[in-house]
């Protein structure tokens, strides 16, 4: 994602039900081969008209049986072992191995904890997502500070800005597969601790290289907040709460490139440039140990963790969870490098949408070079009132995030698509549509008010709807990416991200020489009239988008995959009603057998007496 929206492709944890199900005689063993079957939907697993009843043994599983597999075998490969999918010996969320106080949930299912400790764990994540965005920008104003250091001019020392970005967009795309494999908490744990430790480097730095150097692989590290955070939020939270759930975890982050030249103003202006990195390395210690806290939340992590201790405790290697087979790092990581930048340049959905947001971001991150130009430069400020002129951007961010239910119903408030009942992702376009001409308006409010012969208001006020357009684009275009691409919402979400951070990394680069040759109003002209001539971009998308997506190879292969198992669900249930209805004449004929036998044995013991 962005840094505000789930991977809508990650799997929920199927809730637990109770299932019949019959364990294998010796001569059908998990082992023998008569015993695999393939995963095509012709095949009907066993069925107790296959094996004689006498046999069977029927018993109780608790883990979660998919429908119309019945007690069915097939072989799976994980990195444990080569074993069989019996269902008799899935692992899944067990509420009565593992009960919650409450006795309703699993304690080990991240849902199923309490409401408050869930609310902990989104503050957790929030502060050390905050804290690695506030990094980047906090730079912004410490550039003053090493130009009389290190004797630089400008353009080098915005370059720390540039090699951060940098290093979010490739780590991003590097570190979040990782997850996948090992779990969240070791990815985070590992991550911020390094980060930690490359925020030292740069506060004892001897040189400018070093600091460009540095950040980029601190960045790197940082990355691994950046794009697991939001899957730990959806771990936690249950879909009807998720929206909220994310808006109150944003705030951090959201705002962390407001707060980072706030903060690091007054620190520049009563500590020194170094101490600038030092406050973040206490920020992000703090938030190492609150990370170190949280337990893994990610599911397909905790039951493969618990499968293989089940099979270790109980020296029975069948036990198996749905999540054993994982994919290697390598051909996973090549798919990771490979699938963003091809869509970004195939689909014309990433291609507008990547542009558009890269563009947005970009002049987002000029701000912070240009808002010292401003307010130091022409009107005189200190360094930390400097900072608090970004106080305007925030409250238009916060403006937003609090809005999020009128949002939610705006969205509600559309023609839910036939196919899934729900409303079509376009809209989520009708919000950024307003978004768009936000951004714009307070971009030219700011050009014309910024310059000292107009009251020192106007410019912050100028930065709310510039802040509220920005926020919208950034939670709500992404959502859009996401809805558009389900199970590929990761990979396009991975272009964008590497796309804005280039341009948010290199635009800034522009700044200073752009507003020393065009003056403080026509800077800031130049890049109000670039964002409003992607004005359009959200509204062709909002009329045209449903034909632009069904335009596009890969999602017309999702629709047709979706329709296809769509087909075998419903033929899975046709095939299960028979099952059912030929055990419960199975089971009627048994009954019978029984009252004749009964009935016999009475007549047995009358005769005796």
């Amino acid at each position: 994602m962005s840094l505000y929206a789930a991977d809508a492709s990650e799997k929920s944890p199927e809730k637990p039900v109770q299932s019949h199900v019959y364990s294998v005689p010796p001569s059908r063993s998990a082992t023998s081969p008569e015993s695999h079957e393939d995963d095509d939907d012709s095949s009907d697993g066993f069925s107790i008209h296959s094996i004689p009843g006498s046999e069977l043994t029927p018993h109780i599983s608790r883990q979660s049986i998919r429908l119309g597999a019945g007690p069915r075998l097939s072989r799976k490969n994980t990195n444990a072992s080569v074993m069989t999918t019996d269902p008799a010996f899935e692992v899944d969320w067990d509420p009565d191995t593992y009960p919650t106080k409450d006795g309703t949930g699993d304690r080990q299912n991240p849902r199923s904890w309490t409401l408050w400790y869930r609310g902990l764990i989104i503050f957790f994540m929030s502060f050390a997502t905050t804290t690695v965005v506030l990094y980047s920008s906090s730079y912004s104003s410490a550039i003053p500070g090493m130009k009389a250091t290190f004797g630089i001019s400008d353009s080098t020392g915005i370059l720390g800005i540039t090699t951060y970005l940098l290093g979010m967009a490739v780590g991003s795309v590097i570190l979040a597969p990782l997850s996948e494999m090992y779990g969240r908490r070791p990815i985070y744990l590992i991550a911020l601790a390094l980060f930690t430790l490359l925020v030292l480097p740069c506060a004892l730095a001897p040189n400018i290289e070093a600091i460009l150097v540095t950040r980029f692989f601190g960045a790197f590290a940082a990355s691994a907040m950046i794009s697991n955070a939001p899957g730990t939020i959806n771990d936690i939270s249950e879909e009807e709460y998720r929206a909220l759930a994310f808006s109150i975890w944003s705030i951090g982050p959201m705002n962390g490139p407001v707060i980072g030249p706030l903060v690091g103003g007054f620190v520049y202006q009563y500590l020194g440039w170094r101490w600038t990195n030092w406050v973040v390395m206490i920020m992000s210690g703090a938030a190492f140990f609150m990370v170190a806290l949280v337990p893994e939340t990610y599911a397909p992590a905790i039951l493969r963790s618990r499968a293989a201790k089940k099979r270790k405790e109980t020296d029975e290697p069948r036990w198996w969870s749905r999540y054993d087979e994982k994919k290697d790092f390598w051909p996973l990581l090549r798919v990771n490098l490979s699938r963003p930048f091809i869509m970004t340049v195939t689909e014309p959905i990433c291609i507008f949408w990547d542009v558009y947001i890269a563009i947005v971001y970009g002049i987002l991150y000029l701000c912070f070079v240009a808002f010292p130009i401003v307010f130091q430069g022409l009107r005189g400020w200190a360094a930390g009132f400097t900072g608090l002129a970004f106080c305007g951007i925030g409250c238009g961010s916060l403006i937003v995030i609090a809005s999020e239910p009128l949002i939610r119903k705006i969205i509600n408030s559309h023609k839910p698509d036939p196919e899934t009942g729900k409303p079509p992702p376009e809209a989520m376009i009708s919000v950024v549509c307003g978004a768009a001409i936000l951004i714009p308006v307070g971009e030219l409010i700011f050009a014309w008010t910024c310059t000292p012969n107009v009251h020192w208001i106007w410019p912050i006020l100028a930065g709310i709807p510039f802040g509220m357009g920005n926020c919208t684009v950034f939670i709500y275009a992404s959502n859009y990416l996401v809805h558009s691409y389900g199970i590929y919402a990761a990979s396009a979400l991975a272009g964008n991200s590497v796309l804005r951070s280039v341009l948010g990394g290199t635009i800034p680069l522009a700044g200073p020489a752009m507003y020393r040759a065009l003056g403080a109003n026509w800077a800031g002209t130049t890049l109000g009239l670039l964002e409003a001539v992607c004005i359009p971009i959200p509204f062709i998308f909002y009329k045209y988008g449903h034909r632009i997506r069904m335009k596009s190879t890969l999602i017309r292969t999702m629709q047709e995959d979706k329709d296809r198992l769509e087909g075998k669900r419903r033929r899975m249930e046709e095939r299960a009603e028979k099952r059912a209805e030929a055990d419960a004449m199975a089971g009627a004929g048994m009954e019978s057998g029984a009252a004749v036998y009964e009935e016999r044995d009475i007549e047995m013991g009358q005769g005796k007496e």
